[in-house]
C-alpha cells in the first residue's frame, strides 16, 4: 500500500461513520416521534370516548342533572329514569366478587408459586390460565342453566333458614330461592376474575428474588411468614394491579352478569332478590330504547361507569403511592 494512498482511506471511512450516524439520527428521530404518536394516540382515542359520553348523555344531563344519580325510578314509558338501581348492582356484585375472589386468588398463587409439587405446577397453572379464555357468554350460560337451579335447590334455602334471622344483617340473606340475583351474579364474577387475579400474582411472586426467601427461611420464619413479610412487600405494585385488573373486569362484565342477575330495576336489600347493573342494563335496553332521553340515559350509565373505574383506578394509584412513601419507615 503507498503512503499516499492512506489519506484517502481515513477520508472514506470517516464519510461512512457520518452516513452511518446520520442515518442512525434520522431512525431514532422516527422512532421516538412514531411512539409519541401511539402515546398520543392512545389518550386521544380516551378523550374521544369521554366527549362521546358527554354528548350522548346530554338529553338526560339536562333533563334529570345530579338526581340522575340518586334516582330508583326506571320507567321508558313516562321517560322518568335513575341510575341509583344499577349503580347499586354494579359495586353490589362487584364486592361480592372481590371478596371472593381475592383470597382465593392469593391461595392459588400461592400454592404455585411455594407449595406445588414440581410436576403439579405447570398443569395447574396452564388450567388457570385456560380459564381466563373462556368467553363470558359460557360463563353466563353456565350459570343460568346449571349453577342458578342447584344454588336455588339446595344454596339458598340454607342461606335463607340460617342467616336470614340474623339481627341487623338478618334482611341481606332473606328472600326466596330463585337461583337468580345479585348474590348469584357475585358469584359468578368471583369464578371470573379468579384466573386474572392468580395468573398476575403468581407471576409477580415469582419475581422475587430467591435468595430473599432463603434467607428468610435461614432465620427460622415459616412460609406463611416469608410470604407476608418478603413476598408481599416485594411485589405490592403488581398484587394491586392484578386486583385493579379483575376489579375492572367486575365492573365492566356485561353478558354474565345478564344472564344471573335477574334484570329488575328494583331496589332490594336482599342479596337473593334480582336486580341489575350498569353495564347489563345497557346490554339489555340499548337497542330499544327510543327516544333521545330514554338513550341519553343509557349512554349517561355508560358515563357512570367510567367515572366509578377512573375513581377505583385512582384510588389504587394514590395507595400505592402511600406503600412506596412508607417504605423504610419504622413502625
Amino acid at each position: 500500500m503507498l503512503p499516499s494512498d492512506l489519506p484517502n482511506q481515513a477520508t472514506m471511512s470517516k464519510t461512512f461513520t457520518d452516513a452511518h450516524l446520520n442515518r442512525q439520527r434520522l431512525l431514532d428521530r422516527g422512532f421516538r416521534g412514531a411512539t409519541r404518536f401511539f402515546a398520543f394516540s392512545v389518550l386521544a382515542v380516551l378523550l374521544g370516548i369521554i366527549g362521546s359520553l358527554i354528548v350522548g348523555s346530554m338529553p338526560a344531563i339536562k333533563a334529570f342533572g345530579f338526581h340522575f344519580l340518586v334516582s330508583r325510578h326506571w320507567n321508558p314509558v313516562t321517560d322518568n329514569f335513575g341510575a341509583a338501581v344499577a349503580v347499586y348492582g354494579t359495586l353490589v356484585t362487584s364486592v361480592i366478587a372481590m371478596l371472593i375472589g381475592i383470597p382465593v386468588s392469593f391461595g392459588i398463587a400461592l400454592f404455585l408459586t411455594e407449595l406445588s409439587p414440581r410436576w403439579l405446577k405447570q398443569p395447574l397453572g396452564i388450567a388457570v390460565e385456560l380459564l381466563a379464555g373462556i368467553p363470558s357468554i359460557i360463563y353466563g350460560m353456565w350459570g343460568l342453566f346449571v349453577f342458578a337451579p342447584a344454588f336455588a335447590d339446595k344454596v339458598e334455602p340454607w342461606i335463607s333458614d340460617k342467616m336470614g334471622n340474623w339481627p341487623v344483617v338478618g334482611p341481606i340473606f332473606n328472600g326466596p330461592p330463585m337461583g337468580i340475583g345479585m348474590l348469584a351474579a357475585g358469584l359468578i364474577l368471583s369464578i371470573m376474575v379468579i384466573p386474572f387475579i392468580a395468573s398476575v400474582m403468581r407471576d409477580v411472586f415469582e419475581i422475587v428474588p430467591a435468595m430473599l426467601k432463603e434467607s428468610a427461611y435461614g432465620l427460622g420464619a415459616t412460609t406463611w411468614e416469608v410470604v407476608w413479610h418478603v413476598v408481599l412487600p416485594y411485589t405490592k405494585a403488581g398484587v394491586v394491579g392484578g386486583i385493579m385488573l379483575g376489579l375492572g373486569r367486575a365492573l365492566g362484565e356485561t353478558m354474565a352478569v345478564t344472564f344471573v342477575i335477574g334484570n329488575a330495576h328494583d331496589f332490594s336489600a336482599s342479596l337473593l332478590m334480582p336486580g341489575t347493573s350498569i353495564a347489563s342494563s345497557i346490554a339489555n335496553e340499548f337497542t330499544e330504547a327510543y327516544g333521545k332521553r330514554y338513550a341519553g340515559s343509557l349512554i349517561e350509565l355508560g358515563l357512570i361507569l367510567f367515572v366509578i373505574t377512573f375513581v377505583v383506578l385512582s384510588l389504587a394509584k394514590l395507595l400505592l403511592i402511600q406503600l412506596t412513601r412508607k417504605e423504610g419507615q419504622l413502625s
